[in-house]
């Protein structure tokens, strides 16, 4: 139950999450700096009284803050013990649950289920437990508590235990598996996974797809969904931040910079994406080098620029494929590069100024994941365009239920089939480019961030 030393409850709306709203870097003098994040969350909280954040300190920078008492009002930070953090982290939540959802196993030789995975799933309950523990003591009476993703699946069962007078809600972000790949799982982690998201007075997803798959997955395995009540709420693009900060001087800077990297008169194939397996960069590359096998005529008039943010590098697979998207990209512009010609820009430092300046420039973009919970690339390059934007997307990222009929669909692992989207891409005409962009774009903004969340704030009160 909640600690005798606990803080008096008395947040009405609480919000958990691996990641908070600041994090800070320990300087060389000792001194300590934060920085604000943003997202859909920092602004649907935003709007609301009574709050607390619940987040786990994710650094040293972040674990000495909490050690001296340093924070700000409103977030309540874990000092989670760092190698449980890690087995937590990346031993469970980005290496088994990440790439059950997202279907990436190499199943011949992966995932095996072993004593090490027992301790790493050890070490999961333990986190969860930390949270739910901090979200018990913090909550007022009757206080509605959103938790999110798929790091924190246990904590609405365990915070239930703790606190039955709360409403509590849990958002996935990811996909959700099949019920026969979720199956993988042994079977009594499956259970508990899901009966931890069924904790919840509500689960909620990003698209229908999703919630369908959990719903299959709760029936085979148990029966059914209980009292939880499933929802939908298809996180849109925030129209007037994007189009303000699309235009500040250094977007402009960027512009200029891009425009004599790819030189004057060619056409752009744009994608932006952090190094995640999931979003299969290296299968776009390949599409994009046989276009230009296959169709000479695009040989010194087209340009793929490819941002190509690093993450995830402390897990090597992550760092291999890394290495992999760079050198495929290499290979290409040695076979088809001139003296004044390179065919792919590839960026690996991230930068959201560049990232909107190509947005602005694109007129293809190219958003081909093997599966995603929405991608919000495929939403914000529309409302940014400056010409109109044609959108090759895969039918397996969240956003093709609601972005599909205007973009040129694609299966993620046709390689051929992506060359011919990306040619038909190049060829639209510029008064039909427009026109699907406009309607991308209204779209891709029909639930703005701050909505998103009131929305789901509004059906957990509800009841």
């Amino acid at each position: 139950m909640v600690s005798e030393h606990a803080p008096q409850p008395a947040a009405q709306v609480l919000v958990a999450s691996n990641r908070g709203p600041v994090s800070y870097a320990l300087n060389e003098d000792g001194s300590l700096d934060a920085k604000r994040g943003g997202g859909g969350l920092v602004s649907g909280l935003s709007a609301v009284d009574d709050k607390m954040w619940v987040c786990a300190a994710l650094g040293d920078g972040d674990r000495e803050a909490v050690r001296r008492g340093v924070g700000e009002p409103g977030v309540r930070m874990l000092d989670i013990d760092a190698d449980v953090h890690a087995d937590a982290y990346n031993g469970i939540a980005n290496s088994v649950l990440w790439f059950v959802h997202h279907l990436l196993y190499q199943t011949p030789v992966e995932p095996v289920f072993d004593a090490e995975f027992r301790r790493q799933w050890a070490s999961f309950e333990t986190y969860n437990r930390a949270f739910a523990q901090a979200l018990a003591e913090e909550a007022g009476e009757g206080a509605a508590v959103l938790v999110q993703d798929y790091h924190l699946v246990l904590v609405p069962g365990m915070l239930r235990e703790l606190r039955p007078d709360l409403r509590i809600g849990h958002f996935s972000h990811t996909p959700w598996a099949p019920v026969d790949y979720f199956r993988m799982l042994p079977d009594d982690i499956a259970e508990q996974v899901l009966r931890g998201i069924l904790g919840a007075d509500r689960a909620a997803f990003l698209t229908r797809r999703w919630a369908d798959a959990f719903i299959s997955c709760c029936t085979e395995i148990l029966g059914g969904t209980g009292h939880t009540r499933i929802g939908v709420h298809g996180l849109g693009a925030d129209a007037d931040f994007l189009r303000r900060r699309a235009h500040e001087p250094d977007v402009d800077e960027r512009m200029a910079a891009l425009r004599e990297q790819v030189g004057p008169g060619r056409k752009t194939i744009v994608r932006v994406d952090r190094t995640e397996l999931s979003k299969n960069i290296v299968r776009g590359m390949l599409a994009y080098g046989a276009l230009l096998d296959e169709r000479p005529e695009w040989h010194g008039r087209v340009v793929h620029v490819a941002f190509a943010y690093p993450s995830r590098q402390d897990l090597a697979v992550y760092r291999e494929y890394t290495a992999e998207v760079q050198r495929v990209a290499d290979e290409i512009n040695a076979k088809h590069g001139t003296a004044d010609w390179t065919p792919v820009v590839l960026h690996v430092k991230d930068d959201f100024a560049r990232s909107l300046a190509a947005y602005r420039l694109a007129d293809v973009a190219l958003v081909n994941p093997i599966r995603d919970g929405m991608n919000l690339v495929a939403k914000e390059v529309p409302v940014v365009s400056d010409h109109g934007c044609a959108l090759v997307l895969s039918r397996e990222a969240g956003a093709y239920e609601e972005l599909g009929d205007d973009a040129i669909a694609v299966n993620p692992y046709d390689v051929s089939a992506t060359a011919d989207a990306l040619h038909e891409a190049l060829t639209m005409a510029d008064g039909e480019r427009a026109e699907r962009t406009e309607r991308l774009a209204e779209a891709a903004t029909a639930l703005p961030p701050q909505q998103w969340f009131l929305d789901q704030l509004e059906a957990l009160r509800q009841g």
